[in-house]
Protein backbone atom coordinates (compact mmCIF):
# COMPACT_ATOMS: atom_id res chain seq x y z
CA UNK A 1 0.00 0.00 0.00
CA UNK A 2 1.23 3.32 -0.58
CA UNK A 3 1.73 5.94 2.03
CA UNK A 4 4.21 8.28 0.46
CA UNK A 5 5.00 10.32 -2.06
CA UNK A 6 9.01 11.00 -2.37
CA UNK A 7 9.46 14.49 -4.87
CA UNK A 8 12.39 15.96 -6.01
CA UNK A 9 12.45 19.85 -6.44
CA UNK A 10 14.66 21.09 -8.87
CA UNK A 11 13.15 20.31 -12.68
CA UNK A 12 10.68 18.88 -10.97
CA UNK A 13 8.75 21.20 -8.74
CA UNK A 14 11.04 24.24 -10.30
CA UNK A 15 10.68 25.21 -14.03
CA UNK A 16 14.77 25.18 -15.01
CA UNK A 17 17.17 24.30 -16.65
CA UNK A 18 20.04 23.31 -14.25
CA UNK A 19 22.79 24.98 -16.04
CA UNK A 20 20.78 28.32 -15.98
CA UNK A 21 20.46 27.73 -12.46
CA UNK A 22 23.78 26.95 -11.60
CA UNK A 23 25.49 30.20 -13.69
CA UNK A 24 23.60 32.31 -11.13
CA UNK A 25 24.00 30.38 -8.14
CA UNK A 26 27.99 30.81 -8.69
CA UNK A 27 27.55 34.60 -9.55
CA UNK A 28 25.85 35.04 -6.49
CA UNK A 29 27.96 33.22 -4.12
CA UNK A 30 31.19 34.15 -5.64
CA UNK A 31 30.24 37.81 -5.38
CA UNK A 32 29.29 37.47 -1.32
CA UNK A 33 32.72 35.76 -0.21
CA UNK A 34 34.67 37.77 -2.69
CA UNK A 35 35.57 40.44 -0.11
CA UNK A 36 37.05 37.43 2.20
CA UNK A 37 39.94 36.81 -0.55
CA UNK A 38 37.75 33.96 -2.40
CA UNK A 39 38.90 34.39 -5.98
CA UNK A 40 35.94 33.56 -8.29
CA UNK A 41 37.46 30.67 -10.68
CA UNK A 42 38.95 29.01 -7.29
CA UNK A 43 35.77 29.54 -5.67
CA UNK A 44 33.89 27.75 -8.02
CA UNK A 45 36.10 25.07 -8.55
CA UNK A 46 36.39 24.13 -4.59
CA UNK A 47 32.68 24.30 -4.64
CA UNK A 48 32.21 21.44 -7.49
CA UNK A 49 35.50 19.62 -5.05
CA UNK A 50 33.26 19.86 -2.26
CA UNK A 51 30.01 19.08 -4.11
CA UNK A 52 31.95 15.61 -5.29
CA UNK A 53 32.96 14.87 -1.88
CA UNK A 54 29.48 14.99 -1.01
CA UNK A 55 28.32 12.97 -3.95
CA UNK A 56 30.84 10.51 -3.37
CA UNK A 57 30.44 10.56 0.98
CA UNK A 58 30.66 6.89 2.11
CA UNK A 59 27.96 7.56 4.87
CA UNK A 60 31.10 7.88 7.37
CA UNK A 61 29.70 11.85 8.05
CA UNK A 62 26.91 14.14 7.15
CA UNK A 63 27.45 15.55 3.99
CA UNK A 64 27.92 19.63 5.17
CA UNK A 65 30.77 18.03 7.06
CA UNK A 66 32.31 16.31 3.70
CA UNK A 67 31.18 19.44 2.02
CA UNK A 68 33.60 21.75 4.37
CA UNK A 69 36.06 18.94 5.11
CA UNK A 70 37.23 19.46 1.70
CA UNK A 71 36.41 23.11 1.27
CA UNK A 72 38.61 24.34 4.35
CA UNK A 73 41.27 22.27 3.20
CA UNK A 74 42.11 23.29 -0.23
CA UNK A 75 41.49 27.09 1.27
CA UNK A 76 43.45 26.44 4.55
CA UNK A 77 45.17 30.09 3.97
CA UNK A 78 41.86 32.02 3.69
CA UNK A 79 39.24 33.12 6.35
CA UNK A 80 36.64 30.64 7.66
CA UNK A 81 33.42 31.48 5.36
CA UNK A 82 30.61 28.86 6.52
CA UNK A 83 28.86 31.58 8.49
CA UNK A 84 28.51 33.84 5.63
CA UNK A 85 27.53 31.19 3.15
CA UNK A 86 24.72 30.38 5.78
CA UNK A 87 23.92 33.73 5.18
CA UNK A 88 24.09 33.82 1.75
CA UNK A 89 21.75 30.68 1.41
CA UNK A 90 18.59 33.16 3.56
CA UNK A 91 19.21 36.14 1.65
CA UNK A 92 20.98 36.54 -1.59
CA UNK A 93 20.15 32.90 -2.58
CA UNK A 94 16.92 34.26 -3.66
CA UNK A 95 17.72 36.19 -5.90
CA UNK A 96 18.59 32.79 -8.35
CA UNK A 97 14.61 32.45 -8.53
CA UNK A 98 15.27 34.56 -12.00
CA UNK A 99 16.73 30.94 -13.57
CA UNK A 100 12.97 30.13 -13.23
CA UNK A 101 10.84 29.49 -17.01
CA UNK A 102 7.69 30.73 -15.46
CA UNK A 103 6.54 31.28 -11.72
CA UNK A 104 4.82 27.73 -10.56
CA UNK A 105 2.49 27.17 -8.31
CA UNK A 106 2.71 23.64 -6.56
CA UNK A 107 0.38 24.00 -3.93
CA UNK A 108 -2.56 22.44 -5.63
CA UNK A 109 0.15 19.66 -6.72
CA UNK A 110 1.02 18.82 -3.16
CA UNK A 111 -2.53 19.58 -1.44
CA UNK A 112 -4.18 16.94 -4.47
CA UNK A 113 -1.27 14.05 -2.70
CA UNK A 114 -2.22 15.17 0.54
CA UNK A 115 -6.25 15.01 -0.13
CA UNK A 116 -4.90 11.20 -0.38
CA UNK A 117 -4.10 10.85 2.86
CA UNK A 118 -0.67 10.58 1.33
CA UNK A 119 2.74 11.94 2.87
CA UNK A 120 4.66 14.11 1.31
CA UNK A 121 8.63 14.19 1.72
CA UNK A 122 10.82 16.53 -0.30
CA UNK A 123 13.80 13.89 -1.77
CA UNK A 124 15.85 16.84 -3.21
CA UNK A 125 19.50 16.13 -3.68
CA UNK A 126 20.91 16.98 -0.40
CA UNK A 127 23.95 19.27 -1.62
CA UNK A 128 22.60 22.07 -0.03
CA UNK A 129 21.37 23.41 3.44
CA UNK A 130 18.35 22.84 4.61
CA UNK A 131 18.07 26.64 4.76
CA UNK A 132 18.59 26.62 0.88
CA UNK A 133 16.24 23.82 0.40
CA UNK A 134 13.35 26.12 2.18
CA UNK A 135 14.48 29.30 -0.33
CA UNK A 136 14.01 27.16 -3.45
CA UNK A 137 10.94 25.78 -2.21
CA UNK A 138 9.42 29.35 -1.99
CA UNK A 139 10.11 29.94 -5.55
CA UNK A 140 7.18 26.63 -6.41
CA UNK A 141 4.63 28.37 -3.76
CA UNK A 142 5.77 25.74 -0.63
CA UNK A 143 7.00 26.22 2.67
CA UNK A 144 8.63 23.62 5.44
CA UNK A 145 4.84 22.61 6.59
CA UNK A 146 4.01 21.18 3.21
CA UNK A 147 6.28 17.93 3.75
CA UNK A 148 6.97 15.95 6.68
CA UNK A 149 10.69 15.64 5.76
CA UNK A 150 13.19 17.39 3.38
CA UNK A 151 16.86 16.47 2.65
CA UNK A 152 19.28 18.16 3.05
CA UNK A 153 23.11 18.52 3.98
CA UNK A 154 23.09 18.50 7.51
CA UNK A 155 20.81 15.41 8.28
CA UNK A 156 22.09 13.20 4.99
CA UNK A 157 24.89 10.85 4.73
CA UNK A 158 24.24 9.99 1.08
CA UNK A 159 23.81 11.93 -2.10
CA UNK A 160 21.60 10.94 -5.75
CA UNK A 161 22.71 8.64 -7.62
CA UNK A 162 23.46 6.33 -4.85
CA UNK A 163 20.72 4.64 -3.99
CA UNK A 164 22.15 4.65 -0.11
CA UNK A 165 20.80 7.78 -0.13
CA UNK A 166 17.15 6.34 -0.57
CA UNK A 167 17.97 3.38 1.90
CA UNK A 168 18.37 6.43 4.26
CA UNK A 169 15.72 8.49 3.44
CA UNK A 170 13.49 5.27 4.04
CA UNK A 171 14.82 4.68 7.32
CA UNK A 172 14.86 8.16 8.31
CA UNK A 173 10.78 8.16 7.30
CA UNK A 174 10.31 4.84 8.66
CA UNK A 175 8.60 3.50 5.39
CA UNK A 176 9.16 0.41 3.23
CA UNK A 177 10.50 0.61 -0.13
CA UNK A 178 6.74 -0.83 -1.38
CA UNK A 179 4.59 2.18 0.35
CA UNK A 180 6.87 4.27 -1.41
CA UNK A 181 6.37 6.43 -4.99
CA UNK A 182 9.56 8.35 -5.48
CA UNK A 183 8.83 11.23 -8.36
CA UNK A 184 11.45 13.22 -10.48
CA UNK A 185 13.01 14.81 -13.81
CA UNK A 186 16.53 12.83 -13.96
CA UNK A 187 16.45 9.30 -14.92
CA UNK A 188 19.77 8.50 -13.65
CA UNK A 189 19.53 10.15 -9.75
CA UNK A 190 15.69 9.66 -9.22
CA UNK A 191 13.88 7.02 -11.12
CA UNK A 192 16.61 4.22 -11.91
CA UNK A 193 17.89 4.20 -8.26
CA UNK A 194 14.76 4.49 -6.80
CA UNK A 195 13.35 1.78 -8.56
CA UNK A 196 16.22 -0.40 -7.61
CA UNK A 197 15.26 0.04 -4.15
CA UNK A 198 11.66 -1.30 -4.90
CA UNK A 199 10.23 1.91 -5.14
CA UNK A 200 7.71 3.22 -7.78
CA UNK A 201 9.32 5.98 -9.46
CA UNK A 202 7.84 8.36 -12.34
CA UNK A 203 9.69 10.88 -14.38
CA UNK A 204 8.93 13.80 -14.96
CA UNK A 205 9.65 15.21 -18.69
CA UNK A 206 8.94 19.22 -18.76
CA UNK A 207 13.00 19.59 -17.74
CA UNK A 208 13.80 15.99 -18.18
CA UNK A 209 17.77 15.34 -17.32
CA UNK A 210 19.25 12.32 -19.23
CA UNK A 211 22.32 13.37 -20.52
CA UNK A 212 23.75 9.22 -20.32
CA UNK A 213 21.04 9.23 -22.92
CA UNK A 214 19.74 5.64 -20.30
CA UNK A 215 16.67 3.62 -21.82
CA UNK A 216 13.85 5.52 -20.00
CA UNK A 217 11.36 3.70 -22.53
CA UNK A 218 9.71 1.72 -20.14
CA UNK A 219 9.58 4.07 -17.31
CA UNK A 220 6.44 5.91 -16.29
CA UNK A 221 6.65 9.02 -17.52
CA UNK A 222 4.53 12.65 -18.57
CA UNK A 223 3.91 15.85 -17.24
CA UNK A 224 3.33 16.76 -13.15
CA UNK A 225 -0.34 16.14 -13.53
CA UNK A 226 0.27 12.91 -15.23
CA UNK A 227 2.49 12.12 -11.98
CA UNK A 228 -0.37 13.09 -9.80
CA UNK A 229 -2.66 10.46 -11.72
CA UNK A 230 -0.21 8.13 -11.54
CA UNK A 231 -0.15 8.13 -7.71
CA UNK A 232 -4.08 8.23 -7.29
CA UNK A 233 -3.45 4.95 -9.53
CA UNK A 234 -2.06 3.07 -6.81
CA UNK A 235 -4.08 4.07 -4.29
Amino acid sequence: MITTVMIDLDGTLLPFVQDEFVKLYFGGLCRKIAPMGYLPDKAVKDVWGGTKAMITNDGSRTNCEAFWEYFRRENADLPEIQPLCDEFYTKEFDEVKACLKYKPDRRGFIDGIKALGLQTVLATNPVFPYSAQLTRMNWAGLSESDFSYITSYENSRFCKPNPKYFEELLEKINRKPSECVMIGNSAAEDIFPAEKLGIKAFLVTEFLENPENLDISGVMQGSLSDAAEFVKSLI
